[in-house]
């Protein structure tokens, strides 16, 4: 059909080829026949699920969804096959009954088939979808039940187990447990027919196609379903009623009739095998006559696989074997026990079951009970083989490696072994012959092997034996008459012999001097054992965590069936006696006479051989054994001992006194721990006053310290032991032990710190013991004593703090550590003592000391502070605690707030401390509640009182007033400033208030955040009078603002401030409201910085424009803030711009009020002199007395000018009367002025008026410049002059930031009166004074400049280090924005003192020469705004200077010489030189093409400023020179190399991406520092990080624009990696920019040739020049590459007219040539290579060297001639003929040339 390939639609319903035939066929006939292979026999199951849409009377209950579904189940796919079943099973659960219903007909046959898929997973999958299919369709499955339910069974015996689960849940879903047997009985015909059809007839090729499945899957699908089958029949069993059973049985008779069922006992398969015998166990089970029947195939079948030990077929086989001896009462005959059944059985317990002992050994004594006599003769061989075999399998590998394996084969044996001793309990002759070698020669040496075997000793073995002793007790009746019965004597005599055997047994080992040391403990844990059997059960009850414990009463019921179900189980105890004998263990004398019997032996051996195991020995037997007959004997076997019996009536004691005190006082005795534990076992037979007694002996016995400390480790060990050695543990002898001993250590750590033995070790643990150790929260020592332990150690620790060398304590410092550590976390109120709280604390203060102060070691350091975490938290849980005088907290909080007031500190010692303050709050609020005052009482005794505040505020160093003050933030005054005041001492110590503040707002910060992560809700702080604690950081961070973050300790401090999250100040902690009415009183009160803080308040939270009437309400109104002092004047300054309108004019009129009745307001004063007030008056009083007319005049212009920078309209006439007022001043007051004045005696007020009157002038300049008349302007400028004269005269004066202000405001004036005179408007010029333009240009410029030139001169001469405070930068930088304005013919004819240098080769007339000698050395100058200036003045002149050199290198005769050269000035060269290697220095470690990022404004920044400086003018000098000179100045670059240098400086200083910053990412568009100019202003941008790169770039740009040509020869000169990384910048970067800027100056070029046109195409990169003359026409293209200028130009020809081709070539080649080695534009090679064809049609011959009329390089014409050939060379040419061939011919002719 073509279509096999083609791709199905998703969800095709459309019927193939077969689905029509299939209609054809119903609609003929009207039902779809039985084809081949499918049932349709059965009329209720459809046999496919059909595709048709015909056939409606069939298919119109199955919908499509589940039709599509049901079809993909029959994919090969496994996959498709498990989705398709697990949709399946959601669409079961999601549709309706109906729908599902529909789905049934067509189940069977699928669920048949994919119930037994290859994938389990997908038998998983179909077994939930079957309990889905169930729960909807309930009842209306039972039609189909007999086709389902044979693999349904088989399913519920998948050997998958989740696949099992799931089909038994599906089973028990769709019947109950009372109705299954119903619904099996039903189908059990069916069932059968099913598992025996697989049993018998299938194979693994007939269950799978052997064409599709692998033969690998293929068998494991039969052996699974084979094993299925087999647990099937079992599970139908199981479930079937009785009668369904019997009426099975002839059905299951053809099946065990069947041969191949018996071989499946045999099949390779262990899975098979295990299926196999289990279901013989359900045959005997449940069809016992069926079994009988066959016995003759079970018995050999079953009895002889006992060997099969596969972990899978033991257990059925074991309980097949059961079922097997149990239900064939003949099974023996058909098999040979004594050949076939019995070597097996001895070979598997002789190897310990194979590792299957668990399975195997518990089936034993069951068998035993059923083995007939014809077995079991002759019996003691029998038991013997049997006994010798079980015991040998507890030595075997697999037993040894598992002591759980070796568990269950003791067990076994000990069961089978009291089994066999009850069976023959008579007093036949022959059963004690049993009973006697079941002891002597199985138990006894099972025992023995035990004693040297510690996992057997852990086993069950001696408690099962224990329990087997209490039994045969019991018999005897030794425990109750009542239980005795008749054999009484014979279990009388077992018992005998049992211990008389084990008696010897013991001493065997024990009376030894090499006694085995694990055989003396196996014995000691034997008998303890024996003694204590409740413990060990509990031991081993706890292990079986899983298991269900039953506890039963302790009477033990024998019974002495023989049934395997009734064979006694050992009783489980749980009570454990520890002082009376336990009920479970033997009650027999003989048990206690082997115990004295083997202690006495132990004392004879330590007594005369001193031997030590023996001692051990005998202290685990008193443990067990601590009672007076075992101390009697004791002591009887002493001689010596019996004459004191009167005094000591106590054997314990005396026995304790006489022996063991002797032994623990041996000397060199390490180990004394089971001494101490024989102190106690003999004090368990002592009254409490003779406990008391004994230790109190022990105690003052000079013992090792170890002992001590066991004796009370071991009392604290059991309450009893406790409580009676209590009297002891309070007394006054331990205490003042204890106490000794702790005085003792505390020396040994001073004087020699090597000495921190094991014996201080001991003693150290012994006094943290005492201290943390509580009971019943009572210390464990008496109180008294444990004060005075902690006074001792918070002693030492003290010292610690005095100690220089407090390094050498550290031993001991770590011991006090773990000492106070575990008193401070263990013990309940232990920090209500004095001294435990003196402790806290030095804790706490050597954790808040920096380690250079304390010599301690990290680790150390580390450890102190988790004890006094620990301590605190003890502290502060306790719930009446408080912050009162001399408790911890209180104490921690002044030692801290003295800290920050009285000690100087670094940065590292501020961080110690308010680490330790943040973790002790932290402490405090991890355990206390939210609402507790401990906080805010400990938070009140950090703060400062409102005194001390100010004194550590006035403490701060003054100097952030300069850059307030000189950005006209501010109005400041200073009393009497002097030049020491503005050197900036550059200390390694933070100011006191800058310490309290971080301290303070550190933890107020933590607190905030602690509880908002506890209520997750912003709200005010819960510490008190926070808004001044956040008002002082406030202050702080404009302090270092202002300070500008130097030196480097600020900004070391304000970084810790941003780390510790404090930057911001903190004030959203507190109410804005408040913060805002506090700035407000403090700026109001003290002016200043509070000002400041203020104006940074408002500007940063926005407040002007968002709470504009709470700002107002601070005044009230405007009049409040007058009269103005200085502190109002600082407020006014800062509320001015946010005030309104109406305000701000009343303060206009005030302040005009005030200026212009100034002789009201003078008049008073007039007698007193100002100097005299300054002496008198301290400037609070100054500011505050109105009266002093400089300071009230100076108020109210201040006031004006604040209100006129915040564009408050005034009026012209009040402007023209306060004008007319200063002029009146000029003549009354003219030393208001300070014309002509020293500035150095000048007082900071007069300084402060007059450069108020400058603003005041600037202002009218810039805004109302109408106002002014002929002599306003006049006096304006006039003034302006006389100030500039004065500041030139007062250059040493300007340290003083007061002077430098004056300075600065003047050149101001100076660039806003140069700004006015530049660019006019219109109307204003028509409003000017006529000659006004006149004067400004021919007398006051020159008279500027005059004293402005030669300024920055004169300040660097002053003021010789840049970086010294008092340099006057400001002034730098306002004098040098003025000196950018300086015309350029006022530079040509300068008045600067000449300055010239020796041998300096210069054609410069003398004024340019002084300007380039004076300032080129100042662009090394360490001072960015001065840089900038002599750069912008040079650069001016540099277009000049090229013509001074005329006509070039005149110098040298015309003869056979090298190129030309000739030097740009020598001035700006030598700067080049001394910048270049300076910058290779400092450029030395990085590589070319990686970028060295450079500290902006660091001497590195100033050395390469200065040499990029000097380039770019360099540049500008070479660009401004003609053709011919450059290529002298470019010769002379080649030979000194310094363009080589430039360019590898360059591709370190650029930036690997110059992208220009503020960009988000890199685009076609992308601005880069080649697309955008620089722009270098004098007055600091904000770029100035980007100041070097930008520039770098820039230089870059101008040298491949300007010498393309020495460029290109460097970069082919260069290594591969270099040249490769200049060409990837280039091209990406510059060539772009470069080749557009080219083309487009081709485009715009205004250059005419005659005979010659050009064209520029942007697009392709071309220029074309088209050359005509006569009847000549020439085309030339020129084509930039990719990498230009780097790469070569490529010239190609266009068309040509009337040129012989050599002659074109020629031309080609010269343009190229041109275009290649000249060092200019297109356009400029263009015009030279016109040139140079002109000449060449002018008749000049070519030079036969280079073929070119005019030289490459230098463009000279070929001058030298030869005298034989006559033909005429180039010089340059001639010079590389000679020097390159080494001859001195003519090229040409060959002669000599002359």
């Amino acid at each position: 059909m073509g279509g096999k390939n083609k791709q199905r639609t998703k969800g095709n319903v459309r019927p193939s080829s077969s689905g029509r035939a299939a209609e054809v066929l119903t609609r003929e006939g009207g039902v779809i026949p039985g084809f081949v292979g499918f049932d349709s026999s059965v009329t209720s199951e459809l046999s496919y699920v059909p595709a048709v849409h015909g056939a409606e009377e069939i298919d119109n209950l199955v919908d499509a969804d589940f039709r599509l579904v049901l079809r993909k189940l029959s994919k090969r796919d496994v996959v498709t096959r498990l989705k398709a079943v697990q949709d399946f099973g959601s669409m079961c659960q999601e549709r309706d009954a109906e729908e599902v219903k529909g789905v049934l007909p067509y189940w069977p046959r699928i669920y048949c088939k994919i119930s037994v898929d290859h994938d389990r997973r997908i038998r998983e999958a179909t077994q939930q979808a079957f309990e889905q299919l169930v729960l909807k369709v309930r009842r209306s499955l039972a039609p189909f039940l007999k086709s389902l339910m044979g693999h349904w069974i088989l399913s519920q015996c998948d050997t998958y187990t989740p696949a099992a689960s799931a089909a038994c849940q599906a089973f028990q879903a769709a019947f109950s447990a009372t109705k299954q047997p119903e619904a099996l009985s039903f189908c059990k015909d069916e069932i059968l027919n099913v598992l025996q059809d697989i049993l018998l007839k299938e194979t693994a090729d007939t269950l799978s196609d052997p064409q599709s499945v692998t033969e690998e899957e293929r068998e494991s699908k039969y052996v699974r379903m084979v094993t299925s089958s087999m647990l099937g029949v079992k599970r139908l069993l199981s479930l079937l009623a009785q009668n369904d059973r019997a009426a099975l049985e002839q059905r299951l008779t053809h099946l065990v009739d069947s041969g191949k069922f018996w071989k499946y006992s045999k099949h390779k398969t262990p899975q098979v095998r295990g299926a196999f015998f289990e279901m013989v166990c359900a045959l005997c089970e449940f069809t016992p006559g069926l079994v009988q029947a066959e016995a003759a195939r079970v018995c050999p079948a079953v009895l002889l696989s006992i060997d099969d030990t596969d972990p899978v077929v033991v257990p059925p086989v074991w309980e097949a074997l059961l079922h097997v001896v149990s239900t064939i009462p003949d099974c023996w005959t058909h098999v040979n026990a004594k050949k076939g059944f019995l070597p097996k059985l001895w070979a598997l317990l002789k190897e310990g079951g194979k590792g299957m002992a668990k399975a195997l050994h518990p089936n034993l004594m069951p068998l035993l009970s059923k083995l007939p006599q014809q077995v079991t003769d002759p019996i003691l061989d029998f038991y013997t083989t049997f006994f010798a075999s079980a015991i040998q399998g507890v030595s075997s590998e697999r037993a040894a490696t598992s002591p759980s394996e070796s568990a269950v084969i003791v067990a076994s044996v000990v069961e089978c072994l009291r089994y066999c001793i009850l069976q023959h309990a008579e007093e036949e002759e022959d059963q004690k012959r049993i009973r006697a070698m079941l002891i002597s020669q199985q138990l006894l040496p099972l025992l023995e092997k035990a004693l040297g075997n510690p996992s057997l000793q852990n086993g069950p073995l001696f408690l099962l034996v224990t329990e087997m002793l209490v039994s045969w007790e019991k018999r005897a009746g030794l425990h109750s008459e009542a239980e005795a019965n008749d054999s009484r004597e014979v279990f009388q005599g077992l018992l005998a012999d049992f211990w008389e055997g084990l008696g010897l047994l013991f001493v065997r080992y024990a009376d030894n001097e090499e006694a085995d040391p694990q055989a003396l403990e196996g014995i000691a844990t034997l008998l303890q054992v024996m003694r204590y059997p409740e413990r060990v059960k509990r031991k081993h009850v706890q292990k079986k965590k899983s298991v269900k414990i039953c506890f039963s009463k302790p009477e033990d019921h024998e019974k002495t069936g023989v049934e395997g179900d009734d064979v006694e189980k050992p009783v489980h105890t749980v009570v454990e006696l520890v002082n009376e004998k336990a009920c479970g263990s033997p009650q027999t004398q003989h048990f206690e006479d082997v115990v004295c019997q083997l202690a006495q032996l132990c004392l004879v051996h330590v007594n005369e051989k001193k031997s030590e195991r023996h001692l051990v020995f005998l202290s685990l037997l008193l443990r067990s054994f601590h009672t007076p007959a075992v101390f009697s004997t004791l002591v009887e076997l002493d001689e010596n001992i019996k004459r004191d019996e009167a005094n000591v009536k106590n054997p314990a004691m005396q026995f304790l006194l006489e022996q063991v005190v002797v032994w623990l006082a041996e000397k060199g005795r390490r180990d004394t721990e089971h001494l101490v534990e024989m102190v106690f076992s003999s004090l368990y037979c002592c009254s409490w006053q003779e406990t008391t007694r004994i230790l109190n002996h022990i105690t003052t016995m000079d013992l090792q310290g170890g002992v001590v400390l066991q004796i009370i480790q071991r009392a604290c060990a059991d309450p009893e032991s406790l409580k009676s050695c209590r009297d002891w543990l309070k007394g006054s002898v331990l205490g003042e032990h204890l106490l000794g001993l702790t005085e003792e250590l505390c020396k040994v750590g001073h004087s020699s710190p090597s000495t921190a033995s094991s014996t201080s070790n001991h003693s150290w643990t012994l006094i943290s013991l005492v201290l943390s150790q509580h009971q019943n929260n009572e210390p464990l020592i008496g109180e008294v004593y444990m004060e005075k332990i902690l006074e001792k150690l918070h002693a030492t620790l003290s010292e610690t703090k005095s100690l220089s060398d407090a390094g050498n304590m550290e031993p001991l410092i770590t011991f006090i550590c773990d000492v106070a550590s575990t008193f401070f976390s263990s013990v309940q109120d232990c920090l209500l003592l004095l001294s435990a709280e003196e402790l806290l604390l030095t804790v706490f203060q050597l954790t808040a000391q920096d380690q250079t102060h304390t010599h301690l070691s990290d680790s150390l350091l580390d450890k102190l502070r988790k004890v006094c975490v620990a301590g605190v938290q003890s502290l502060v849980q306790h719930p009446e605690y408080e912050v009162k005088e001399g408790g911890f907290l209180h104490s921690a909080a002044l030692w801290v707030t003295n800290q920050l007031l009285t000690v100087s500190m670094d940065i590292k010692s501020l961080q110690v401390l308010v680490v330790a303050v943040q973790s002790l709050v932290e402490t405090v609020m991890s355990v206390c509640d939210q609402d507790s005052p401990l906080l805010v009482q400990f938070f009140t005794q950090l703060m400062p009182t409102q005194a001390e505040w100010t004194k550590i505020r006035q403490a701060l160093p003054p100097q952030w007033v300069k850059t307030p003050l000189l950005s006209s933030r501010h109005r400041g005054v200073c009393e009497n400033p002097t030049i020491d005041m503005w050197k900036f001492k550059v200390s390694a110590r933070l100011p006191a208030h800058l310490c309290a503040c971080a301290l303070l707002g550190r933890v107020a910060h933590t607190v905030e955040f602690i509880h908002r992560d506890q209520k997750e809700a912003k709200g005010p702080s819960h510490l008190p009078d926070l808004k001044y604690t956040v008002s002082e950081l406030l202050y702080a961070l404009q302090w270092c603002k202002e300070v500008e973050y130097s030196p480097t300790i600020v900004s070391a401090y304000h970084s810790l401030l941003t780390d510790w999250g404090l930057s911001e100040g903190l004030h959203s902690q507190v109410p804005m409201k408040d913060l805002l009415e506090t700035l407000y009183s403090r700026s109001l009160e003290d002016g200043g910085l509070w000002s400041l803080t203020l104006e940074n308040y408002i500007h940063t939270n926005n407040l002007a424009a968002t709470h504009s009437a709470t700002v107002r309400k601070l005044y009230g109104s405007a009049d409040s803030l007058f009269p103005v002092s200085q502190s109002k004047l600082s407020t006014l300054q800062v509320l001015c711009p946010t005030m309104t309108k109406e305000d701000r004019e009343t303060l206009v009129a005030l302040a005009t009020a005030g200026i212009i009745n100034w002789q009201e307001n003078d008049s008073e004063n007039t007698r007193i002199s100002r100097h005299t007030q300054m002496d008198i008056l301290d400037l609070n009083q100054r500011n505050t007395h109105f009266g002093l007319c400089v300071t009230g005049v100076y108020g109210c212009l201040a006031v004006l000018l604040c209100c006129l920078k915040a564009n408050t309209q005034v009026e012209e006439e009040i402007m023209q009367a306060i004008l007319a007022t200063v002029m009146e001043w000029r003549n009354s007051k003219e030393d208001w002025f300070l014309f002509g004045s020293d500035l150095s005696n000048t007082t900071v007020e007069q300084l402060n008026l007059a450069v108020e009157m400058m603003r005041f002038l600037s202002w009218l300049v810039t805004h109302c410049p109408t106002v002014l008349g002929g002599s306003q302007w006049d006096f304006l400028l006039c003034s302006m002059l006389a100030w500039l004269e004065t500041a030139s005269y007062n250059v040493c004066s300007q340290w003083n930031p007061w002077v430098q202000l004056f300075v600065c405001e003047n050149a101001a004036l100076i660039v806003k009166l140069n700004q006015f005179f530049t660019s006019p408007s219109p109307d204003e010029v028509e409003k000017l004074p006529s000659e006004l333009a006149g004067e400004w240009t021919d007398f006051f410029v020159e008279g500027i400049y005059n004293l402005l030139l030669p300024l920055p001169i004169a300040i660097t001469d002053a003021f010789t280090e840049p970086d010294d405070p008092v340099f006057p930068l400001a002034v730098l930088q306002s004098v040098g924005v003025a000196l950018t304005y300086v015309p350029v013919q006022h530079l040509k004819q300068n008045s600067l003192p000449p300055r010239f240098i020796v041998d300096q080769n210069t054609n410069l007339p003398e004024p340019l020469q002084t300007l380039l000698n004076t300032f080129c050395p100042l662009l090394l100058f360490k001072a960015r705004p001065l840089q900038i200036t002599v750069y912008h003045l040079l650069e001016k002149i540099m277009p000049q200077l090229p013509e001074c050199d005329g006509e070039g290198d005149n110098s040298k005769s015309d003869d056979d010489r090298d190129e030309p050269s000739l030097s740009p000035p020598a001035s700006l060269m030598a700067i080049l030189s001394t910048c270049e290697e300076l910058c290779d220095s400092i450029l030395a470690g990085v590589q070319v093409g990686e970028f060295a990022v450079v500290q902006p404004l660091s001497v590195e920044y100033s050395c390469i400023l200065g040499y990029l400086l000097a380039w770019k003018l360099l540049l500008t000098f070479f660009k401004s020179s003609p053709s011919h000179l450059r290529a002298h100045y470019a010769q002379y670059l080649k030979r000194s190399c310094s363009l080589n240098k430039l360019l590898l400086h360059l591709f370190k200083l650029m930036p690997e991406s110059p992208v220009y910053p503020g960009q988000v990412a890199e685009t076609k568009e992308t601005k880069t520092f080649f697309t955008e100019s620089l722009s270098l202003a004098v007055d600091k941008s904000e770029s100035v990080e980007w100041e070097l790169p930008h520039l770098a770039c820039s230089v870059y740009y101008s040298t491949v624009q300007d010498l393309p040509a020495m460029v290109r020869l460097w970069w082919n000169s260069q290594e591969k990696r270099v040249s490769a990384a200049v060409e990837k910048f280039t091209i990406k970067y510059v060539s772009p920019v470069l080749s557009a800027q080219e083309i487009s100056s081709v485009h715009s070029s205004t250059q005419m040739f005659d005979s010659m046109t050009v064209k520029a195409r942007s697009a392709a990169r071309e220029v074309i020049a088209t050359y005509s003359v006569d009847d000549i026409f020439i085309e030339l293209v020129i084509q930039l590459p990719q990498n230009y200028p780097i790469g070569s130009i490529a010239v190609e020809s266009g068309r040509r007219v009337g040129v012989a081709v050599q002659q074109w070539r020629n031309w080609m080649l010269q343009l190229s040539t041109y275009l290649t080695h000249q060092n200019g534009s297109i356009m400029e090679g263009l015009a030279l290579w016109k040139n140079n064809v002109d000449k060449r049609f002018e008749g000049i011959e070519d030079c036969m060297i280079c073929f070119s009329v005019i030289h490459g390089s230098n463009y000279s014409l070929p001058k030298k001639a030869c005298r034989t050939c006559k033909k005429k060379f180039h010089s340059a040419c001639l010079y590389k003929w000679f020097t390159s061939s080494n001859k001195s011919t003519c090229p040409l002719c060959r002669e000599t040339f002359f």
